[in-house]
């Protein structure tokens, strides 16, 4: 579970400790990340789960093959890979976006997803099983002008259509490969979100009120919250969606509809 200390993917490693699995949290943040495992364990051991951290730089490639001998060497097999981590820079017309940024965004949001999927999958196709699901959104489906949207939506554009290439290439192996698109989900609280997540510099512009307004607008006229989308991770990483695969759920509240 990459990106698993703040906000959404603690969400998700919530819910996976809920079921009694197995979790590492691949984090930078490893203060943060020791919070969710923290937080998460209890649920998780009395279920006969185990959580733990594995401090990680998803956009470096030793560190995520370090994180994937970590898991095997802790667990002996990888069945699940969420890949959550992602995300875009202050908003600003493409025009005024520095190209620095756009690297950044990049590595973040695309090479993530392939440095981590990269690393695992020949341990899936060597069992001949495993469920991928990696974290889109809407800036990927509809585009965003004047934000911060662009060059983040088309990272996450090139997520969906490398899920969708994917599923074709491992589903012969036993691997089912999905996208779930998160609404605007907002922090319980400052405490869910560490320095590096994006809500500790975005919260002042991706206001309550903001966000309150933006909701008016998607038929559930409600805020997504981080459990929200962690079911709809853990349905997809479940057998009973063994028939599917290169599909994108969007958990938005009906915001997006295709």
């Amino acid at each position: 579970m990459t990106g698993g200390g703040s906000n959404i993917g603690r969400g998700i490693v919530l819910g996976f400790a809920g079921e009694g699995s197995n979790v590492v949290v691949a984090e930078i943040d490893r203060k943060q990340g020791q919070k969710t495992v923290d937080d998460a364990s209890h649920s998780a051991t009395s279920l006969g789960g185990k959580v733990m951290l594995v401090q990680t730089d998803v956009t470096d490639w030793d560190s995520v093959r370090a994180m994937v001998e970590a898991t095997v060497g802790a667990f002996g097999r990888v069945d699940v890979l969420v890949n959550n981590v992602g995300g875009g820079g202050r908003p600003s017309k493409f025009v005024d976006k520095p190209r620095e940024e756009w690297t950044r965004e990049i590595e973040l949001s695309l090479w993530s997803v392939m440095n981590c999927t990269r690393a695992v999958v020949e341990q899936m196709i060597g069992q001949r099983y495993g469920k991928i699901v990696n974290i889109g959104s809407p800036s990927a489906q509809s585009g965003l002008a004047g934000r911060s949207a662009s060059v983040y939506g088309a990272a996450k554009g090139g997520v969906i259509s490398l899920s969708k290439a994917l599923a074709w290439e491992l589903g012969p192996h036993g691997i089912n490969v999905n996208v779930v698109v998160p609404g605007w989900t907002l922090p319980g609280s400052s405490d869910d979100v560490g320095e590096a997540s994006f809500w500790k510099t975005g919260m002042d512009i991706y206001s309550p009120e903001m966000m309150q307004g933006a909701m008016k607008h998607q038929p559930i006229q409600r805020l997504c919250m981080p459990e929200d989308v962690a079911r709809a991770v853990i349905f997809l990483a479940s057998d009973c969606a063994s028939y599917l695969t290169g599909q994108t759920l969007s958990v938005t509240g009906g915001a997006t509809m295709w």
